[in-house]
C-alpha cells in the first residue's frame, strides 16, 4: 500500500539539513506500488511535477517542491547466480548503499569495499555512478532494472547502455529522468583481489600483511571520517563539486604557473584536476558566507553551519565557482543536484 503524506517536510530526507517542504511525499515498496503512483500522477490524483529521491545525500533544496516527491522502500538482496569466481546479486533500489557494502564484506565478496561509507541508497548509486578510492560503482554493475513512469513499462538497461562516465549516467539526462530504478544487478568477485592503488588508501595500509576486505573497509571508513563531516552533526552533501577535466593544453598552461598543481589521467587528451586544491588556493577553505561554509578539513565540501537555507548554500557555491573561474580559468560543476 502506498504511503502518502501531504504538505510534508523533507528535513529528514536531505543530508544538508534543509527544511524544505513538498506538496506530497510518496513511499512505495514494490513495482506494483510505483505503477500505482505513476497512474495517480498521470490522472492528477497526485500533484505534478514529480521528483524521485534516494537518501538525499546528493541534493540541495533551494525552495519548496510544488509537486510530488517519490522515495523507494524496495529492499532485498537476491543471489541470482554464483560460480567459483563470482557472484551476481540483485539489490533493491531502496537498500542503504553502505549496508550492502557491509554485506559484501561479511560474505567475502570483493569489489565494493572501496565504496564504503558513501551515504545514500543503491538506486541513486547507480544513477550517480558513485566512486571513491579508485573504484566506481559502474565497475560492479551488470544491469539496471527501471520503470518508465511515462509508459508504465519495465525496462532493463545493461551497464553498457547506461552511459556511465565520471559521476555521470544517462539516467541523469533530462529526457531519461522518467526512468526510476527498481533494482540493480551487481557482479562481485569471490577470489581475493583488492584495489589498493589509490594513494591515500595505500599509504594508510602500508606496512600491513595479509590485508583483508575488513581491513580495507575500516580503513576507508577511517580516512573518510577524517576528511568529511558526519551529516548527522553537520549538514552537507559530501563533495559539492566534481573534479574538473580540462584539455591537456589547458593543464600545461596551469602547470607552468603552478608547478605543484595536483593532476590525474583522464580519457582522451585530457587531465583531471583537484577541485578541492583549486578552491583552497582561492582562500575558501574554512571560510563562510552567513550560515553556509567551506569545511575546514576539505575544501571540496560545503556545509550548513546551522539553519542555512538552500539558497544560502547555493550563493556560497556560486561565489566559490566565480573565484576559481577568475583565478584559474576553470569551470567547476556541481556534483550535487540543485533544485
Amino acid at each position: 500500500m502506498l504511503n502518502i503524506h501531504k504538505d510534508y517536510s523533507l528535513l529528514g530526507h536531505n543530508t544538508f539539513g534543509i527544511d524544505a517542504r513538498t506538496a506530497a511525499f510518496v513511499e512505495y515498496s514494490s513495482e506494483a506500488e510505483l505503477l500505482e503512483a505513476a497512474r495517480m500522477l498521470r490522472e492528477g490524483a497526485l500533484p505534478s511535477p514529480w521528483l524521485h529521491i534516494g537518501g538525499g545525500s546528493n541534493l540541495l533544496l533551494t525552495s519548496d517542491w510544488p509537486g510530488t516527491v517519490l522515495h523507494s522502500r524496495i529492499t532485498g538482496c537476491e543471489t541470482v547466480s554464483e560460480n567459483e569466481d563470482a557472484v551476481e546479486v540483485r539489490v533493491g533500489s531502496g537498500v542503504v548503499w553502505d549496508d550492502f557494502v557491509e554485506m559484501c564484506v561479511e560474505r567475502g565478496w570483493y569489489g565494493a569495499e572501496n565504496l564504503s561509507a558513501i551515504p545514500g541508497e543503491t538506486g541513486a548509486a547507480a544513477v550517480q555512478n558513485i566512486g571513491a578510492y579508485g573504484v566506481e560503482v559502474k565497475d560492479l554493475i551488470l544491469e539496471v532494472e527501471t520503470l518508465d513512469m511515462a509508459s508504465g513499462q519495465k525496462k532493463v538497461f545493461p551497464a553498457a547502455d547506461c552511459g556511465y562516465g565520471y559521476r555521470r549516467s544517462n539516467f541523469k539526462q533530462q529526457g531519461n529522468k522518467r526512468f526510476v530504478v527498481l533494482s540493480v544487478l551487481f557482479r562481485l568477485g569471490l577470489r581475493p583481489q583488492l584495489n589498493l592503488g589509490y594513494k591515500a588508501l595505500s599509504e594508510a595500509l602500508s606496512g600491513r600483511d595479509n590485508i583483508t576486505l575488513r581491513d580495507v573497509r575500516e580503513t576507508v571508513r577511517s580516512v573518510r571520517s577524517s576528511k568529511l563531516p558526519d551529516p548527522s552533526e553537520t549538514g552537507s552533501a559530501g563533495s559539492f563539486f566534481t573534479n574538473p577535466v580540462v584539455p591537456r593544453s589547458k593543464f600545461e598552461e596551469l602547470q607552468r604557473q603552478w608547478p605543484a598543481i595536483p593532476h590525474y589521467p583522464a580519457p582522451g587528451d585530457c587531465v583531471k584536476l583537484s577541485a578541492g586544491w583549486l578552491i583552497e588556493q582561492c582562500g575558501w577553505k574554512g571560510r563562510s558566507l552567513g550560515r553556509a561554509g567551506v569545511y575546514p578539513k576539505q575544501a571540496l565540501v560545503l556545509v550548513n553551519l546551522g539553519g542555512a537555507t538552500g539558497s544560502e548554500v547555493e550563493a556560497l557555491a556560486t561565489a566559490v565557482r566565480d573565484s576559481v573561474r577568475e583565478r584559474f580559468g576553470v569551470e567547476l560543476r556541481p556534483e550535487v543536484n540543485i533544485l
